[in-house]
């Protein structure tokens, strides 16, 4: 078998769980329009799942086991953080290009994202529905696997740039999971190879926008 034949498209494939809670949260906020709040809170709390924790915590703990790396030779090294390309995070036009590029799934395993700033609003209207502590174990589980980030293909600290051609939309799982890490060294395939996941997906962005995030997503 060589190479080639080895690379995975991701870390860990995404269990049913993972979908089913997407389907109970994008239905909670569809109740949440319709002024069915009992509805929407019940459905908030069905996507809590310990199933999905536990694909989670799989994933981003130091020892796992679906992390596997191996080294490549010629790899860019780790550069110290003074000669680094300067960190930020992208502008708001920027991860508006992200969002409609990307469709708001994770380039890597595929799962639906949702950004943090609708989360929170989500949970300022459901606090109990939504828990969101300061350990892995007390956060929603639904909402902590399918956190949105902005990753760095070519991880920042091995050089790579915040060009918007570096960047793409992955979950919080397969980005902490892949760490610092280049594609080579953890056996994945380059997302950019694959066609972008489409679907009705809108990373419950319909929720009502009532804070600052409006610069963002202006109502």
């Amino acid at each position: 078998m060589n190479e080639e034949q080895t690379l995975r498209a991701c870390l860990r494939e995404p269990i049913p769980q993972i979908a089913d809670a997407a389907r109970y949260l994008d239905a909670a906020v569809s109740a949440h329009l319709a002024g069915q709040s009992d509805s929407a809170d019940a459905l908030i709390r069905l996507a809590n799942m310990p199933a999905i924790r536990d694909w989670t915590e799989s994933l981003w703990g130091s020892n796992s086991s679906y992390v596997l790396y191996r080294p490549v030779p010629d790899a860019p090294p780790s550069i110290p953080k003074h000669q680094r390309v300067e960190w930020r995070m992208p502008t708001a036009t920027e991860k508006r290009r992200l969002h409609q590029r990307d469709g708001f799934h994770c380039r890597f395993c595929g799962i639906p994202l949702i950004r943090m700033e609708v989360r929170k609003r989500i949970r300022s209207a459901y606090p109990k529905a939504l828990p969101w502590g300061r350990t892995n174990v007390t956060q929603h589980a639904a909402f902590q696997a399918m956190w949105l980030q902005y990753d760095h293909l070519l991880p920042h600290a091995r050089g790579g740039s915040n060009d918007l051609e570096n960047m793409l939309l992955t979950c919080a799982p397969c980005n902490y999971g892949r760490r610092d890490r280049i594609l080579q060294e953890v056996g994945l395939i380059d997302p950019r190879t694959r066609a972008i996941l489409c679907s009705s997906w809108d990373g419950l962005e319909r929720f009502p926008n009532q804070s600052r995030d409006r610069a963002l997503y202006p109502a």
